[in-house]
């Protein structure tokens, strides 16, 4: 008797492709972190020599061979994610950015001088644990197999009206908030990066898609699909650059990084699953996996965040411990003595407020 291939025995299995996609994401997070330290010292340059910065408008860094250098290892970067990409599905790529949050965290403190306590460092681990939560739960994305089957999926309704919220709301950021607020919130230009962000991802996908079936004998390159999401990726990833430079001018490199990472990430997922309808019968407990992993992540930034600015160490900490425990000694202590005091003081006040005493009493007389 035939027996009914189970749900289990029709899903795609990932094989070697997934080791090799992820070993693609880990290096493209190594390269992507150190362009921001990169980045980040030709700003520091440019504004030591009395140039507009670009977090007020300029672009002088384009001046500077070092900014160039961070883009070649920026691009090199995203070019190996790219790669990775064709290889994994994206909810499992995107959430090894974190990565790059300890890269750039570590890299700061030697090349920047900027400070990582050791709060920061916990910070990094739970993104780090986050991060592998969520690759470990992450949904099987669907098997596109074929430039028409992504023309399908880009003009599903649903689709679409996400494509148009996410617009109208970056158009929005970039034109009424970020004018007003850009300069003293860190969220404004971030948001703006993954908003567009999400779409580029996509990008890669579908030209990867038309890579692997051009390898394959089927000229894609003649596709308008194709050409579609090369130009869309070409405009995301230079709005990505542009408002990535301003916050990284404005605000610290540690602080930055991984919000931005928190950001990117949730809009990468969002749009994954809009297009690709990847959670659509997600086990609960997969559902709850991806949540909790996400949410330490965001526990982490908000640690990094929170706890930046603060000189604390180990020892610090150890000395803070000890201290505390000596004062609480000594407030029992105090608080004892203090009780006896006012026992005393009690009995005294009583003496004091009593009505006058007759001569020849034998009781005390103040």
């Amino acid at each position: 008797m035939a027996t009914q291939p189970s749900a289990i025995d029709e899903s795609t299995p990932y094989g070697p492709d997934l080791y090799i996609g992820l070993a693609l994401s880990i290096a493209s997070s190594v390269f992507i972190g150190s362009s921001f330290i990169i980045k980040k010292k030709s700003l520091l340059a440019l504004g030591k020599a009395g140039g507009t910065r670009a977090g007020a408008g300029g672009y002088g860094y384009l001046r500077y061979w070092l900014w160039w250098a961070g883009l070649l290892s920026m691009g090199f970067g995203e070019a190996l994610n790219f790669i990775a990409y064709a290889f994994a599905p994206a909810t499992l790529v995107t959430p090894l950015g974190a990565l790059s949050v300890i890269v750039t965290a570590l890299l700061s403190q030697y090349f920047l001088g900027e400070i990582l306590n050791i709060l920061g460092k916990i910070g990094c681990a739970l993104c780090l644990l986050g991060a592998t939560v969520v690759v470990i739960h992450a949904p099987q994305e669907t098997e596109v197999t074929s430039m028409e089957d992504l023309k399908a999926k880009l003009v599903d309704p649903v689709f679409m009206v996400y494509v148009a919220v996410v617009v109208a709301a970056s158009l929005v950021l970039i034109i009424h908030f970020g004018p007003r607020f850009g300069t003293r919130n860190v969220t404004i230009y971030i948001a703006i990066c993954s908003l567009i962000g999400g779409f580029s991802v996509l990008g890669c996908k579908a030209i990867g898609l038309a890579v692997k079936e051009t390898i394959q004998g089927k000229n894609e390159f003649t596709n308008w699909i194709t050409w579609f999401s090369l130009m869309s990726l070409i405009v995301c990833v230079c709005t990505q650059m542009n408002y990535l430079n301003k916050a990284l001018d404005i605000f610290n490199t540690s602080l930055v990084t991984p919000i931005y990472y928190v950001f990117f990430t949730a809009c990468v997922i969002l749009s994954s699953a809009m297009l690709f309808k990847e959670w659509k019968g997600l086990p609960a407990k997969d559902v709850i996996g991806v949540l909790t992993g996400f949410f330490t992540v965001v526990i982490g930034i908000f640690i990094l965040h929170a706890f930046k600015d603060m000189d604390i160490t180990w020892t610090g900490m150890s000395t803070m411990l000890m201290a505390g425990s000596s004062g609480e000694s000594r407030r029992n202590s105090t608080e004892d003595t203090g009780n006896e005091v006012t026992q005393l003081s009690e009995e005294e006040e009583g003496l004091i407020t009593s009505e006058p005493l007759s001569y020849g009493s034998n009781k005390r007389v103040y």
